[in-house]
């Protein structure tokens, strides 16, 4: 497996560093589970861990800039890696067992995320019942908390703060809006097994719940008074708008190009996920350097969640899915699998160019995705994403959370074996 090089990419407002964390630390351990360890006492390191080498990386003296294409074009080889990715993670293995760790974390936030919707209105109560009742993987305040702990130990936090465990729940509001309003855009009818809140109340109420949520997980924002949060945060609710625009202008665009591929992923995905992480460590007190190795951790995880999430659209089954398989190129959305095959096979682009409006055309494109290697292209690519976050995570103290950490960027990797 080989792993990007050390780029910046350009996205306009900010740089996205993809560089390695810094660390001084000069052993690393095979790991085992999270629930063992988090259940043994310190004396279980050492019976559980086979020292070996680690390769760590010291922080860069200042940004250097680069295009975008050379961070798509400049893969190595001989880049130093931390962990092989593709066998690392024990099975069976679940997120329930990943976030048991900061389990009663979670069962808190579960208790409060309906409360602090506000009571003003029936139908937003109902709303907000139907929405998070659903249920889901809670992954972003896991990471919220999973990232604070981490982090709180450096600094000798014993227990979270109350802008910890605020933070946690306006990035699950804020995820849940976006949610709405996805499934507006998309006309879906089924989110997590239930009818989606426009089925149920109609677009227009559904559409001014999303927006109430985005505006109440602002008002508590706010009420953090921390302005680099505040910024942080804020920014997110814009980037969704901004990949939202992204995408709806580029459908069945068969010259997109990988790197703005990568850019609406960020905008639609990891832009969250990396404010959570860094957003916990500012919290926690940390020192800039790792805060910001904490926000690249949550990028690089957050582009290679959305690839794998792509790449299933191709290779699981619509009972898996929960929704046609295939359907992102139905629409006209080309992501990464299809992005590879089409420098492959120029058929493909006329099929898509014609908007699928022959019978079978579609089953035949993905055909050809799956035949001209585009699948397994876009593996490798969320596997260098995926080892870039391993790598961020080094200049944490090695405890249950922290494993956690890694464990999820594998757990990950495991949904396309």
């Amino acid at each position: 497996m080989t792993a990007v090089a050390c780029h910046n990419l350009e996205f306009g407002r900010t740089m996205l560093d993809f560089l390695a964390c810094g660390c001084s630390s000069n052993a690393s351990f095979d790991r085992f589970s999270v629930r063992s360890y988090a259940k043994g006492a310190v004396r279980n390191v050492n019976r559980g861990y086979k020292p070996r080498k680690l390769v760590c990386f010291q922080p860069e003296i200042g940004p250097q800039t680069k295009t975008p294409e050379a961070l798509l074009t400049a893969v190595t080889a001989d880049t130093p890696q931390v962990l092989d990715l593709k066998k690392e993670l024990r099975s069976p293995a679940s997120l329930t067992n990943l976030f048991e760790v900061v389990a009663e974390d979670l069962q808190t936030l579960n208790k409060n995320l309906q409360s602090i919707v506000g009571a003003e209105n029936p139908v937003l109560m109902s709303a907000a019942e139907q929405i998070f009742g659903a249920g889901g993987k809670r992954m972003r305040p896991a990471l919220v908390f999973l990232v604070s702990r981490a982090t709180a130990e450096i600094v000798g936090l014993k227990e979270l703060t109350k802008e910890h465990r605020r933070l946690a729940e306006i990035i699950e509001m804020i995820h849940t809006a976006s949610l709405i309003h996805d499934d507006v855009l998309d006309e879906s009818d089924m989110r997590r097994g239930k009818e989606t809140l426009h089925q149920l109340y109609g677009t227009r109420v559904a559409v001014l719940a999303g927006d109430f949520m985005f505006a109440q997980s602002s008002w508590y924002l706010a009420n953090l008074e921390n302005l680099e949060v505040i910024k942080l945060i804020s920014q997110v609710i814009k980037d969704f708008a901004s990949g939202e625009i992204k995408q709806a202008s580029s459908l069945f665009d068969c010259d997109v190009q990988l790197e703005e591929y990568l850019i609406k992923s960020y905008y639609k995905t990891a832009s969250l996920i990396s404010a959570s992480t860094k957003g916990a460590s500012i919290f926690s007190g940390v020192n800039s350097y790792i805060s910001e190795q904490m926000y690249q951790y949550g990028k690089n995880f957050g582009l290679s969640f959305q690839i794998v999430d792509d790449i299933l659209d191709f290779t699981q089954s619509a009972e898996q899915l929960g929704k046609p398989a295939g359907s992102d190129l139905a629409n006209g959305n080309l992501t990464a699998p299809v992005i590879f095959a089409l420098k492959k096979e120029a058929r493909l682009r006329d099929i898509i160019e014609s908007e699928f409006c022959d019978t079978g055309s579609l089953e035949e494109a993905i055909e050809i995705v799956k035949r001209c290697g585009g699948i397994h292209r876009a593996q490798d690519l969320a596997r260098e994403k995926a080892n870039l976050a391993v790598q961020n995570l080094q200049c944490l103290p090695l405890n249950s959370f922290r494993i956690a950490l890694e464990e999820l960027v594998k757990y990950n990797l495991e949904r396309i074996k």
